[in-house]
């Protein structure tokens, strides 16, 4: 009851945001008349200015209402599209970084301009993720022609490009792309060894398209990096010919004279293992013994890393593992 008539009074929480919101809308449509009577070159400058005023400590929020109209007015230049009330509204809606639900044909590619021009004025970038390349090539030329008339950069990332051509897209204000060019670029990136090869920047501010798509039905399909080894089999043979000649750790106990009762424990051997955890590892006397019949200088060195993984592997199955026998290796399950 009370709940009840606490919406008749104040309103559902989501008719509280729309009045919030109308006093947003109100102050950009206070912007159109002057927007209007700019030319172009003098329109085109108001990105310098904006990003010369956020520099000089003013927030994009604060910025919002005139971008809005400029962008608005930009559209209807040059793509002879203008932005209705209720997209600003949905401009708004994904600026907070919230979901925006929008029906087919109520100009959603229209809407996420506002938004992602508004992100892209301090120059660190703005992702707009679709559901496939068509798509993605299709909006960053259409769209494409509003932000380089307002003077932004735009790129596209579609299978099949190169790493430098990825690059150069990433660097640009606005790259367009899917879900899965932007995480398999990122997998990528975090395999690399220096930092000067990533293709990606710094993460900064995304806009989704399709998001129940893209966060939900294709969520449900993991990125996985897979394909052909580049790598000799030798690798197999020489890590299993090392092996054997490695010694089986022991534990001695000596007993401590300073202390009676207490015992010093001391280790001898290449390599551990333990049969519960069902693990086996290289003691340091072991990888320094591994290392000086393998000739390499450090195992763990960046560039041997394929050939230590091959000697682990080695270790624990002639350690742990034994012809025609199963191990149980989950013996509570």
């Amino acid at each position: 009851m009370i709940r009840s008539i606490a919406k008749k009074v104040f309103g559902t929480k989501n008719e509280r945001e729309l009045k919030r919101m109308q006093v947003m809308i109100d102050k950009v449509n206070a912007f159109e008349e002057q927007t209007k009577e700019l030319d172009d070159t003098t329109l085109q400058g108001k990105t310098p200015e904006f990003r010369q005023r956020l520099e000089q400590g003013e927030k994009l929020d604060d910025l919002l209402p005139e971008v809005f109209s400029v962008v608005r007015e930009a559209a209807w230049r040059v793509l002879e599209m203008r932005h209705f009330d209720v997209q600003l509204i949905g401009g708004m809606v994904l600026h907070q970084g919230k979901i925006a639900e929008m029906k087919t044909g109520e100009g959603k590619t229209l809407v996420a301009t506002l938004a992602t021009y508004l992100n892209a004025l301090p120059g660190k970038g703005v992702h707009v993720v679709t559901v496939n390349d068509y798509l993605a090539k299709r909006d960053s030329e259409w769209m494409g022609k509003l932000y380089n008339f307002l003077g932004l950069s735009v790129g596209c990332i579609v299978h099949g490009i190169s790493d430098e051509e990825r690059k150069n897209a990433y660097q640009c204000d606005i790259t367009y792309g899917t879900n899965n060019e932007f995480g398999f670029d990122y997998l990528r990136d975090n395999m690399k060894f220096d930092l000067d090869d990533y293709v990606q920047r710094e993460l900064n501010f995304a806009i989704v398209d399709e998001v129940d798509s893209i966060l939900i039905d294709e969520a449900r399909t993991p990125l996985i990096i897979s394909g052909p080894s580049d790598v000799s089999s030798n690798l197999y043979s020489q890590a299993n010919n090392v092996i054997p000649r490695l010694q089986k750790g022991e534990i001695i106990e000596h007993k401590n004279a300073g202390k009676v009762g207490q015992t010093e424990k001391e280790f001898t051997g290449d390599y551990t293992v333990d049969e519960k955890a069902k693990s086996a590892t290289l003691t340091e006397q072991g990888v320094t013994k591994v290392e000086k019949i393998l000739g390499v200088e450090n195992l763990y060195d960046p560039g041997h890393i394929e050939l230590l993984h091959h000697v682990n592997q080695a270790l624990k199955a002639h350690a742990l593992f034994k012809k025609d026998h199963v191990p149980e290796l989950f013996p509570h399950v």
